[in-house]
C-alpha cells in the first residue's frame, strides 16, 4: 500500500513537471544567468549577479509565468495533443485539470507578486505576458500568422525583461535578439507542420493548414536566410570570441536544415528537424560562456578575490 502511493506520487510529479515543461524551464533559468553574467552585465563579478535579489526575483517570476503558460497552452490544446502526442498526453492527465488549474493561478499570483518586489514595472509586465499567453492559447494560435509571431515574440520575451532589467541596450544584443526570434520562428513552422493532424482536428488555422505545405516550407526558406545574414552580422562582430564556432556551426546547420525541410513530407522528418533546432538553441545557450574569453577571466579573478 505504502509503496503504491509512493509510485502514485512519483507519477503526478512527474506528470506535472510534463506539463510546466520541466526540462524547458531549467534551460530558461540557465540561460537567464548566463546571459545576465556574460552579455547583460560584463563588468560585474560573477557572485555580485548570482545574489542579486533582484535579478532571482525577475528569473523566479519568469519561471513561474512561463510555467503557468504552459499549463494553459496545454489546457487549450487537450483535443490536438491527443493526436499529435499521445504518449505526453497520457502522462499530462495523471493529474486532474482542476489541480492543475489550481497549480496554473498559484503560479501566476507568485510570479507577479515576485515582480512587484522588484518593481511595479515589473510587475505589470509579468500581468501583460499572463495575459499575453493566455490570450495566444485561447486565440492567437488559432489564425497562420497572429498564431507564429506572437508564439516566436512569446518565447523570447523572457530575455527581454532581463535586458530591461540591466538596462543594456548594445547593438549586438539588439542583433542576437533578431536572431532567435527568427530561428524560434522557423522551428515554429516546422513544429506546425509536424503537427498539421492535430491542428485540423482542432480548427486551427496554423501556416500549414492555411496556406499549404509548400507555401510554409518556403517561407521557412526565406526566414532562414534572414537568419544567416544576422549570423554574418554577428561573426564580424569582435565581442563574440570564441562564440564564433557556434555560429559556423549554426551557418552550416541552418543551410542543411532548409536543404532537408524542401525534401520533407512525413511527421517523422518535421520531429527531426524540429529537434535539431531546439538542439541548436540549447547549444547556444551554454555557448554563452565563449561570448568574450576575457571576461571568463576577469569574473574568475575577481570571484577568487571576493573569496579570499
Amino acid at each position: 500500500m505504502e509503496n503504491g502511493k509512493k509510485t502514485s506520487l512519483f507519477y503526478k510529479i512527474f506528470s506535472l513537471l510534463s506539463v510546466v515543461r520541466g526540462y524547458n524551464i531549467l534551460v530558461l533559468v540557465i540561460a537567464q544567468y548566463l546571459a545576465s553574467i556574460y552579455i547583460f552585465s560584463p563588468k560585474k563579478s560573477i557572485p555580485s549577479v548570482l545574489f542579486d535579489l533582484h535579478l532571482f526575483f525577475v528569473v523566479f517570476a519568469t519561471v513561474c509565468v512561463v510555467a503557468g503558460g504552459y499549463i494553459i497552452n496545454n489546457f487549450y490544446d487537450i483535443k490536438a495533443d491527443k493526436i499529435n502526442r499521445p504518449y505526453k498526453s497520457d502522462l499530462d492527465s495523471y493529474v486532474k485539470q482542476e489541480t492543475i488549474l489550481s497549480i496554473y493561478f498559484f503560479l501566476n499570483i507568485v510570479g507577479v507578486f515576485s515582480g512587484f518586489l522588484v518593481s511595479w514595472k515589473a510587475a505589470l509586465f509579468f500581468v501583460s505576458y499572463i495575459f499575453s499567453i493566455w490570450l495566444y492559447s485561447h486565440k492567437l494560435k488559432r489564425y497562420p500568422l497572429t498564431g507564429l509571431i506572437s508564439a516566436s515574440l512569446l518565447t523570447i520575451l523572457p530575455f527581454f525583461v532581463i535586458f530591461v532589467y540591466f538596462k543594456n541596450f548594445s547593438n549586438i544584443i539588439f542583433v542576437h535578439a533578431i536572431f532567435l526570434f527568427l530561428v524560434i520562428m522557423v522551428r515554429e513552422l516546422i513544429k506546425d507542420l509536424e503537427n498539421m493532424r492535430g491542428a485540423v482536428a482542432s480548427n486551427y488555422k496554423t501556416f500549414p493548414v492555411a496556406y499549404g505545405e509548400r507555401n510554409t516550407k518556403l517561407l521557412s526558406i526565406v526566414i532562414l536566410f534572414l537568419a544567416l545574414f544576422t549570423v554574418i552580422i554577428l561573426l564580424n562582430h569582435p565581442a563574440i570570441s570564441f562564440m564564433k564556432y557556434y555560429f559556423y556551426l549554426v551557418a552550416v546547420s541552418l543551410i542543411i536544415i532548409g536543404a532537408v525541410l524542401l525534401k520533407s513530407s512525413k511527421k517523422e522528418e518535421y520531429t527531426i528537424l524540429h529537434t535539431t533546432l531546439k538542439i541548436l538553441l540549447l547549444i547556444g545557450v551554454f555557448s554563452l560562456v565563449f561570448i568574450d574569453t576575457s571576461l571568463i577571466i576577469d569574473k574568475v579573478i575577481n570571484s577568487l578575490k571576493l573569496v579570499n
